[in-house]
């Protein structure tokens, strides 16, 4: 072929290929949105007239339905977060926590609520937010409980009380305090460093737990207290397994409290990640978690402002557009989402849908 022709024929293709582009780009666009307005259709409607969703006893539920209809670009002056407003309010405590007063769940609620607030009229809730974040420091585990840094305990929370600290709460923790201004120099947000390095399956100096160096990819488990314990389960030697949600919790955790690219965790943590890329399930749990583990996924990426990721045999995802066409794939007629694992609740409609429209507000191109 003549060289003049082949340079045309070839600028013709690639014009080809970024119309179709385009043009591909504008139609995920726009199923996306289809799905959030289908799914903060489905919220306003399961909404209780009391404003709460599901049940009245755990405001948890209700914040993140909140959150995700707040997120999808619903605004405050909305009846139906006007309503899931006023029921998060009744249940301030006078402790600054924001729960049932029969909850178990203290730090779980609070931090989540804090967060929906927060994404509101930030100004408006300041004080509430400010007394949020005072009551989760005292429920964090340290030196207030009798504990010293050495202890796997150490800077961890728990669902609140006295239970023993995890990596899920103590992400909400990190989160709520960051909502609340806290930043990686708080003296809490240090304590909580602490514990996170050491859900990590990588021996440091940070890490010298007993599991320390039993599995060694870098991925992160639920917790090292009370004996260690991971939702995936344990290796042969005795090791807690790492699995998806949990390695980007832990992730996202670690650059909230200061630590960069550079760090050796995060690239460990990171490289993990770019071994296990999937959407098809919760990396290590199969269906359980899946949609809590889309939320971490899609936050922790936007976190880190990673727009694109390159997986461990170098090929190159656009993880906004995979994770659109998942949801979008997964989307019930009626708008909801529901996990057929109901593990953790997300057999239930309202929370399932929470999580994947606050998923999707992280797959916005703009």
């Amino acid at each position: 072929m003549h060289p003049v022709r082949k340079i045309a024929l070839l600028t013709t293709l690639a014009l080809w290929t970024s119309v179709a582009t385009a043009a591909d780009s504008a139609n995920l666009s726009e199923a996306r949105q289809e799905a959030v307005d289908k799914g903060v259709e489905f919220l306003k409607v399961t909404q209780n007239e009391e404003g709460y969703w599901t049940t009245d006893k755990s405001p948890g539920i209700t914040a993140l339905c909140l959150n995700a209809l707040v997120q999808s670009g619903v605004p405050e002056s909305d009846e139906t977060v006007q309503n899931a407003i006023k029921y998060l309010q009744k249940h301030i405590q006078k402790d600054g926590g924001i729960y049932h007063p029969k909850s178990n769940h203290r730090n779980y609620e609070t931090a989540i609520s804090m967060l929906a607030l927060s994404n509101t009229d930030a100004k408006k809730y300041d004080d509430v937010i400010k007394d949020g974040a005072k009551f989760l420091r005292g429920l964090q585990w340290d030196e207030g409980e009798g504990i010293e840094s050495s202890d796997t305990f150490y800077g961890g929370a728990g669902y609140g009380g006295h239970s023993r600290p995890d990596l899920s709460n103590t992400q909400y923790l990190l989160e709520a305090l960051k909502a609340s201004g806290a930043g990686p120099d708080d003296p809490a947000i240090k304590k909580a460093l602490i514990f996170v390095s050491r859900t990590q399956n990588l021996e440091t100096e940070h890490n010298t737990t007993q599991f320390a160096s039993k599995v060694e990819d870098g991925g992160f488990y639920y917790t090292p207290a009370a004996g260690g314990t991971s939702q995936a389960g344990e290796t042969e030697n005795g090791g807690l397994r790492s699995y998806g949600s949990m390695t980007y919790a832990g992730l996202k955790s670690m650059i909230y409290a200061g630590l960069t690219q550079k760090d050796p965790r995060v690239k460990a943590a990171f490289s993990w990640i770019q071994k296990n890329y999937t959407l098809n399930e919760n990396p290590g749990l199969g269906q359980q978690g899946r949609y809590y583990y889309y939320h971490t996924f899609a936050k922790t990426l936007s976190t880190l402002g990673q727009p694109k990721l390159e997986d461990a045999d170098g090929k190159t995802h656009d993880w906004k557009a995979d994770l659109t066409t998942m949801l979008v794939e997964l989307q019930k007629e009626n708008g909801s989402w529901v996990n057929t694992a109901p593990r953790w609740y997300e057999g239930d409609p309202n929370l399932a849908t929470a999580y994947a429209l606050m998923s999707l507000s992280f797959c916005d191109e703009e």
